[in-house]
């Protein structure tokens, strides 16, 4: 016996709104797949308004500052003991 779960059958349909935009979402359940032709765009015309100098990395978890902070409040600073986290 394997620990992997069998692949489950899909049970929603691809469809892309724009090559069938008369899909009837009562009747069947579907799942948004752009095709080529309609992807929408990534960048919209407000993307160039929001100003923004923050250095974003994939380094942190979000809120991870945030984090550390309470982390430092519950169990203590380590580096202000003396011990090593």
């Amino acid at each position: 016996m394997s620990d992997i779960p069998a692949e489950t059958p899909r049970v929603a349909r691809a469809y892309c709104p724009a090559c069938e935009p008369d899909a009837d979402t009562l009747l069947e359940i579907l799942e948004v797949q752009w095709c080529a032709i309609h992807m929408p765009l990534r960048e919209g015309l407000d993307d160039a308004r929001v100003m923004s100098d923050a250095m974003l990395t994939g380094s942190a978890e979000a809120g991870g500052d945030e984090n550390r902070r309470w982390c430092d409040v519950i169990h203590g600073d380590p580096t202000r003991h003396g011990r090593r986290g």
